[in-house]
């Protein structure tokens, strides 16, 4: 099944928050009710994949202004039917920023988060249940923004530099720094 992988995944993911902790069992749950869970027709919601992007020397992270939901929010996306949350977050980030040459800190899960997204004209309201990954820029490519975002910026690790107050980028932004 597409889903095993995963779901070991989360249960070798020992997180702290106590937000995490129910996130990491509700997605569980999903993944063993909804087969399908990897694709975006499930209208109820889906597994996302994302991630919190350094820069080569891990002096800086990437984070993107979102287009159409106006406001600001780590690299990611849609697994559209890939069960590999890892190689759809270094997609998605290398489509969302312009940068090739991407690879993971470490392949573990880095956060997770369960987020509803507000109906549009052409979905309902429903949830991503998003896995995250810690990768680096591996080369001294610059960044190129894409339709899907307002802006790209890079943060250094001076909160105030932080451009949102969400408390999923504050909880990922803490753990890059005590990393």
């Amino acid at each position: 099944m597409q889903s095993t992988t995963l779901s070991t995944m989360l249960q070798g993911y020992f997180p702290a928050a106590p937000e995490e902790k129910t996130f990491k069992q509700t997605i569980i749950r999903f993944i063993e009710e909804n087969s399908n869970c990897f694709e975006r027709s499930l209208e109820i919601g889906h597994i996302t994949a994302s991630c919190w992007l350094v820069n080569k020397d891990n002096s800086a992270a990437l984070l993107t202004h979102h287009a159409k939901l106006n406001k600001w929010f780590q690299l990611g996306g849609h697994c559209d039917g890939n069960p590999d949350v890892l190689m759809v977050a270094i997609k998605e980030a290398q489509e969302e920023s312009g940068i090739i040459t991407i690879a993971p800190l470490f392949k573990d899960i880095f956060d997770i988060d369960i987020h509803l997204i507000p109906a549009n004209k052409n979905e309902a309201a429903h949830y991503h249940y998003d896995i995250r990954f810690l990768l680096q820029v591996t080369s001294d490519e610059q960044i190129s923004i894409s339709h899907e975002s307002k802006e790209l910026r890079w943060i250094t690790k001076d909160r105030a530099a932080l451009p949102a107050d969400d408390p999923s980028l504050i909880r990922m932004f803490n753990k890059w720094i005590d990393l």
